[in-house]
């Protein structure tokens, strides 16, 4: 088997007005225009969508089940990492920078979704 791209993640967040702030704004993802039958949101980057769904909307055992666990990981890659800290950085988001040495920076999300920033050079 040969995996060619990842179609989506979902996250649970407790504040989806917050969580459209710091995906749309701080990240400046495009939000993509799509029909939801509970509160959430869609954002796109490099074919890659991410489903923001607010944690309301599942009954607590769903919240708290292994699939929709806390802490999540995502990695993106970014053209400039300097100009992506400056623009964490003038957001008020936390950054710490890669222990390993790559270039890398992570921050959260209002729900401690990890947030990694990689600057790949192709």
């Amino acid at each position: 088997m040969q995996i060619t791209q990842c179609l989506h993640a979902a996250l649970l967040v407790s504040n989806l007005r917050q969580a459209e702030h710091f995906y749309g704004t701080v990240l400046c993802l495009p939000k993509v225009d799509r029909t939801l039958r509970f509160p959430g949101a869609w954002y796109e980057v490099g074919g890659f969508q991410i489903h923001l769904i607010e944690a309301s909307s599942f009954p607590r055992e769903l919240q708290n089940s292994e699939k929709w666990g806390r802490n999540r990981h995502l990695a993106f890659s970014v053209n400039n990492l300097e100009a992506a800290k400056e623009h964490l950085v003038a957001h008020n988001c936390p950054i710490q920078i890669s222990a390993s040495g790559r270039a890398a920076l992570f921050t959260q999300d209002p729900d401690g979704n990890v947030i990694e920033l990689s600057e790949v050079k192709r």
